[in-house]
């Protein structure tokens, strides 16, 4: 029996459908990113001098955007982990 080390990054997408799930992680560990950074109070309004309700509309494209980038440069291994257990439960049906 083989054991992987939890954070080795899968080589890559060797199934069409896997490429549909990598994407599928991505996507579920920038949603938990964003959340992550609003509870950080990235992008939060100063009280002096703020940008006012146009910056406050505008800060949750902006921590989108931001936990986007951190996926794409290789996240926090979250996506990695989402993958290998839709995998398996593709694997499984």
């Amino acid at each position: 029996m083989k054991i992987e080390p939890a954070l080795t990054p899968h080589p890559g997408p060797a199934r069409p459908h896997d490429a549909d799930l990598h994407e599928l992680a991505g996507s579920l560990e920038t949603v938990f990113l964003t959340e992550m950074l609003a509870h950080a109070g990235v992008g939060e309004t100063p009280e002096a001098f703020g940008g006012g309700t146009g910056e406050e509309q505008f800060a949750s494209f902006q921590r989108e955007q931001l936990a986007a980038q951190i996926v794409a440069k290789g996240g926090i291994g979250l996506s990695e982990s989402l993958f290998r257990a839709l995998s398996e439960r593709q694997a499984d049906v």
